[in-house]
């Protein structure tokens, strides 16, 4: 039987309790499907893989556009979907509340608030700033029910800074803000990992790994990181692929279809619409 929402986000929580689990991410129906096939127990959504699909740049797209693809995300699939809501599409922070509160109304177990500004030259809000508005998001979930997964994201790896120590420090005034999960995107390395996992114990952490990487999931896991998700790492993956399928072709040349999907196979996987 389809899980209710309620039994999505009650098993996205469990998930997060111990252990580690891999939260790849889809950009379509398809993708989604299969990934649900394939064993996976939970799903994140990518704002790049949604925005690149769509012919858009990544932190591009409107909060309508983001809500629909919630929508379809969440009813894709009996498994619990975390949302990638960028900075919470808020010029403040109750513009970020009713935000989020909208994005819980589309069935998602639990959400993602960045501290992005998406201003090259300031692109960090304050520590504080960040923090009422993660704080506002919080009490938007609150106010909904409370069974949606809260997590707040450092983004100084992203945007080019590279200091550990303010990376740890944001993510700790998020954890006291309310985040159920910490995330800092960018970081690379076991003592990094070792020490962000150190610093917001008891609280999980996520881990991004979208590229080629030294480590395993099991790897990663004995450092103490309770999920690991790919971003647009998939994506990108399928896009390669595209990419040099079409680019021969345009060469005048077919070989690039030498690694491509049996059509019966596909048929096969989604003839039924499930």
């Amino acid at each position: 039987m389809p899980r209710t929402v309620a039994g999505k986000r009650a098993a996205f929580r469990e998930l997060h309790a111990a252990g580690c689990f891999t939260l790849p991410n889809p950009w379509d129906i398809g993708s989604a499907r299969y990934l649900q096939q394939l064993g996976f127990k939970a799903l994140a959504t990518t704002s790049s893989g949604l925005a690149w699909s769509l012919g858009h740049a990544d932190n591009t797209l409107s909060r309508d556009t983001v809500l629909a693809h919630l929508r379809v995300i969440v009813q894709a699939t009996d498994l619990p979907v975390n949302a990638d809501f960028e900075n919470g599409f808020g010029a403040d922070p109750a513009g970020v509340a009713e935000s989020v509160r909208l994005a819980v109304e589309t069935g998602v177990a639990g959400l993602s608030i960045e501290d992005s500004t998406g201003d090259a030259g300031t692109p960090q809000f304050p520590v504080d700033v960040a923090v009422e508005r993660l704080a506002a998001a919080r009490r938007a979930i609150d106010d909904t029910g409370g069974d949606t997964l809260l997590v707040g994201r450092a983004e100084n790896f992203v945007v080019g800074s590279t200091d550990l120590d303010d990376t740890i420090a944001r993510l700790n005034a998020y954890a006291a803000a309310g985040a159920d999960c910490l995330y800092a995107p960018g970081i690379k390395t076991r003592e990094q990992i070792e020490a962000v996992v150190r610093a917001v114990a008891p609280k999980p952490v996520n881990l991004l790994i979208g590229a080629t990487s030294s480590f395993t999931v099991q790897d990663v896991a004995a450092l103490g990181v309770r999920r690991v998700s790919v971003g647009g790492g998939l994506a990108r993956a399928a896009w390669g692929g595209f990419i040099s399928a079409a680019q021969g072709l345009a060469e005048g040349r077919f070989d690039g279809f030498a690694g491509a999907a049996n059509g019966g196979t596909l048929n096969g996987l989604f003839g039924d619409g499930a």
